[in-house]
């Protein structure tokens, strides 16, 4: 124990402060944004192919007052939103009880976990004729698309999880008179919970990821309809706005749901 502390203690003297960290990220932005303004300048690359930063800025800035395919980039992104938070909210509501029941039971486990492997390997956008056939246009199709990219990895984390569990907690449940349900949402889920919400990175990445696939088919809103749009009209600036847009929205997920995981391990006492 006193090695496995003092190897985490220099990891941590090693790793850089959060100054640095800021710093570090702001100079890699800065030279993506120079590497791209110094070739969409240079001429290699026709401009209608690869518009420079200060032109996507201005697409950005336009789409923000004056609707594009019915609607501002604002609305676009707040329709995907919608879209995400539903689609994402059901894979959460499904996919992790499913997760934990499977890694408890040994016969869920073995009923479910061949369909499972099978079904989970299917990329999202594979589904895209069958939600266009099932729902038609409406906000079922891209649920469905949205829910195939974020339901796995829900369930494999709650799985592990819940295998994970110390089994001398389950036992002193049971010592003292806990009945299977009370040893499950008091013993299961809290000890699963760091590997249930490390698990829910992944799947709001893959299901944002999905969206776009889920836009693809006939709606009337959304970045990834925005992008279609654009791309229809051979407008590469709008393009490249709707995926700024994607790729920002993304980002504060990710580090929404990277703050919510770091509060779980700092309460279980994990070094994160």
């Amino acid at each position: 124990m006193a090695g496995l502390g003092a190897g985490s203690s220099a990891r941590s003297k090693g790793a850089p402060s959060g100054r640095e960290l800021f710093a570090l990220s702001t100079l890699g932005l800065l030279a993506f944004f120079a590497v791209w303004y110094g070739v969409a300048s240079s001429g290699w690359v026709p401009s209608r192919f690869l518009p420079g930063p200060v032109v996507v800025a201005d697409t950005i800035a336009r789409l923000s007052d004056h609707a594009y395919a019915g609607y501002t980039i604002e609305a676009h992104t707040v329709a995907s939103l919608q879209r995400f938070g539903l689609g994402f909210g059901l894979a959460v509501a499904l996919g992790v009880p499913l997760g934990l029941l499977m890694g408890w039971y040994r016969g869920v486990d073995d009923v479910v976990a061949p369909l499972f492997e099978s079904v989970r390997f299917i990329a999202p956008i594979a589904w895209v004729p069958f939600a266009a056939l099932w729902f038609g246009t409406g906000i079922g199709g891209p649920i469905l698309i949205i829910f195939s990219g974020a339901f796995p990895p829900c369930v494999i984390n709650a799985y592990r999880g819940a295998r994970q569990v110390d089994t001398v907690f389950v036992e002193a449940a049971q010592t003292l008179g806990a009945g299977g349900l009370r040893i499950i949402t008091e013993v299961l889920v809290p000890a699963a919970l760091p590997s249930i919400v490390a698990g829910l990175r992944v799947s709001a990445g893959l299901g944002w990821q999905s969206l776009i696939g889920a836009e693809l088919i006939v709606v009337s809103s959304g970045v990834g309809y925005l992008m279609v749009q654009g791309q229809t009209s051979l407008q590469t600036p709008i393009v490249m706005s709707a995926m700024v847009a994607i790729g920002v929205v993304g980002f504060v997920i990710d580090v929404a749901l990277r703050a919510l995981e770091s509060v779980v391990q700092r309460s279980w006492g994990v070094e994160p």
